[in-house]
């Protein structure tokens, strides 16, 4: 543990953006898994409500910092194309 006021501080800090970070993690990742279940479903219309609510919560990361845009646009990307590929 440290001495240091201000090291103490920065523990608690990192401590709190990891928690967030994590929470944010885990959701966009919740919505991915939700999507690739609809698409192996076959449901057109239940996947494309999916890859909304996945996509949403990908710019959502985004907007928080966690994830790049980049690697946001990435993600976006190869689960558009995966709903494209089912559904035609």
């Amino acid at each position: 543990m440290a001495n240091i006021k201000s090291a103490q501080k920065r523990i608690r800090v990192a401590a709190k953006r990891q928690a967030r970070n994590k929470h944010i993690k885990s959701t966009t990742k919740t919505a991915i898994k939700k999507l690739n279940v609809a698409v192996g479903a076959g449901d057109t219309e239940h996947t494309n409500k999916t890859l909304m609510q996945a996509i949403s919560a990908i710019d959502k990361a985004v907007s928080k910092g966690v994830y790049h845009k980049n690697t946001a646009a990435r993600k976006k990307s190869r689960l558009t194309k995966m709903v494209n590929k089912a559904v035609v």
